[in-house]
């Protein structure tokens, strides 16, 4: 089972940038995809981008691809996702998902986001 870590949650002003980094703890040959996902509290958890390991093709929400950039460690199994123009909403958080090429999927214990006026 994959393990992930994320990092780089924080205190942001709204229009403000946030990075957030998830590094897997597979190696990068059983690595398949990798994505963040965002839940606010009392509602679903949303995709926001992903990345497919095999190939570096990068996804995003549509709302979010002007503003969002997801790029990876080529030689490890780290991801980076850079967000822009955020938005004034409530504290959400941001989860990271990996899947290995045998169907694993995890998991990461989330990363806080808190967006202030």
């Amino acid at each position: 089972q994959v393990q992930l870590a994320e990092s780089g949650g924080g205190l942001v002003q709204s229009g403000g940038s946030l990075r957030l980094s998830c590094a897997a703890s597979v190696s990068t040959f059983s690595l398949y995809d990798m994505a963040w996902y965002r839940q606010a509290p009392g509602k679903e958890r949303e995709f926001d981008a992903g990345i497919r390991w095999t190939t570096g093709n990068v996804r995003y929400r549509y709302s979010a691809k002007d503003r969002f950039t997801l790029s990876r460690d080529v030689a490890g199994t780290t991801n980076f996702l850079q967000m822009n123009s955020l938005q004034p909403e409530s504290t959400k958080t941001y989860y990271c998902r990996g899947e290995t090429k045998y169907y694993e999927n995890s998991w990461g214990q989330g990363a806080q986001d808190t967006n202030y006026s």
